[in-house]
């Protein structure tokens, strides 16, 4: 039984205990919710319903069901090639993310749009804006280097209207910068999602797709498909994920007092060694690691903050509790 076979009829008891996704699916449902998904639904040879996870046709429908029917998101869709991310995986870094604000807050969540959250490298399908707004009511400012993928999601706003007051696109025009030329004069965010290019070149991304192929238990990839789509932006940069996180540390040094928790999924353990070092340098006052989990798959979050705890403080009563 291959590890999706498996993840679809079992309780995903490593997931979050808040993640909607803990339980199989229900495709039955999941289909009155988007009957555009009925077609890449049949029964397997275990004798349950599932789907083809080769087909990255059949995971974006996936995709587009769970997000119609646990996030109320119509007609969501992204353009053909880019990043189709696994949603179960990408709600658990909301929930974890959330339990960190809750951490410097007494242990309550805090929620309402009043949260305001900087996602890095939106992409074209705007999963952690479309989760985190769901569960927890945040607005959120969704930044990328391609106008394609900022048009994607402003397309798919269009028609969810009550999203675009709480979700909104900036254009990030200079690929060497992270948050200069985005970020408004005094403006200020609670938290920082990033999921970045974690390979440092095309070649290492073709050899991650191919040993994904494998884990999953089909013998050659499929001619074309790359981590279920991606572009090249949204899959390797030079230096890959330990330089894409150095140069955010480096820059969130510069408006340390803007933010309460930076943060970034890491999907290298062997990254975490350089990581560590530059927010030492940066002079990072708290530094979280979050370690996360799907079927098999392992990975984790770091987090820092410059505030000291008067700031914290401060800031705690002002913008979440005032």
């Amino acid at each position: 039984m291959n590890k999706q076979t498996r993840s679809a009829r079992t309780e995903k008891a490593e997931l979050h205990p808040r993640n909607r996704h803990r339980g199989a699916y229900d495709f039955q449902s999941l289909i009155a919710a988007c009957p555009e998904l009925a077609p890449f639904v049949a029964v397997n040879k275990y004798q349950t319903e599932s789907i083809d996870f080769s087909n990255a046709v059949a995971v974006k429908m996936l995709n587009r069901a769970l997000l119609a029917s646990f996030y109320d998101v119509s007609d969501w869709d992204i353009p053909p090639g880019y990043l189709c991310p696994p949603v179960p995986g990408r709600a658990d870094y909301v929930h974890q993310a959330a339990d960190l604000l809750a951490s410097s807050n007494k242990g309550v969540i805090p929620i309402g749009n009043k949260i305001r959250v900087l996602d890095i490298g939106i992409g074209a399908n705007a999963i952690y804006p479309l989760i985190g707004h769901k569960e927890y009511g945040w607005s959120f400012v969704g930044t990328d280097i391609d106008p394609a993928a900022i048009a994607s999601v402003e397309k798919m706003l269009l028609s969810n209207p009550s999203l675009s007051k709480d979700i909104s696109c900036r254009l990030q025009k200079n690929k060497a910068s992270i948050f200069g030329g985005v970020l408004q004069q005094g403006e200020s965010f609670d938290l920082t999602l990033s999921n970045p290019p974690f390979h440092s070149s095309l070649a290492e991304a073709q050899a991650g797709t191919e040993r994904k192929w494998k884990n999953l238990g089909f013998e050659k990839k499929k001619a074309g498909n790359l981590n279920f789509g991606g572009y090249q932006n949204e899959l390797w940069c030079e230096g890959g994920e330990q330089a894409f996180i150095g140069r955010m540390i480096e820059e969130s040094a510069g408006i340390s007092e803007r933010c309460f928790w930076f943060s970034s999924l890491v999907s290298k353990s062997e990254s975490l060694r350089g990581i560590y070092k530059a927010l030492k340098k940066a002079g990072a006052a708290q530094v979280r690691t979050i370690d996360m989990a799907q079927g098999q798959k392992t990975s984790r979050f770091v987090a820092w903050s410059f505030l000291n705890p008067s700031r914290r403080t401060e800031w705690q009563i002002r913008r979440w509790n005032g």
